[in-house]
């Protein structure tokens, strides 16, 4: 398979939740990995939306969902999903981790302040 721009599968994932989230003790639904640097950010339905304000202030071009059994990729850039290569292990959060999470910070009433 040739390189696809914006895909390093040799990087790493930089944790199993959100990194802005959990700085700032906030809470996702959905999580999503830069496939260029790694980073966790929550999907654009969480409050936040800390995965697309990463690649539009970073120029990181493709995420792959980071939810356990799914595989697909997103390109900013088409505004389409397309199968990628497999990236450096793990592909997804740990299946124990609930969702939303994380565990402790997610409101009683989080289906109201979804996007």
């Amino acid at each position: 398979m040739e390189p696809i721009p914006g895909i390093a599968p040799g990087v790493p994932p930089s944790g199993t939740g959100c990194v802005e989230c959990l700085l700032q003790q906030g809470w996702w639904l959905h999580l999503r990995r830069c496939t260029e640097c790694g980073h966790i950010g929550c999907c654009d339905t969480s409050p936040g939306q800390h995965a697309t304000a990463h690649g539009r202030s970073t120029g990181h071009p493709v995420i792959r969902s980071f939810e356990p059994g799914e595989d697909w990729f997103y390109s900013y850039l088409d505004e389409a999903t397309f199968q990628g290569p497999v990236l450096a292990p793990p592909q997804a959060h740990p299946v124990s981790q609930p969702v939303p999470g994380p565990a402790g910070l997610v409101p009683p009433d989080w289906r109201n302040l979804l996007h």
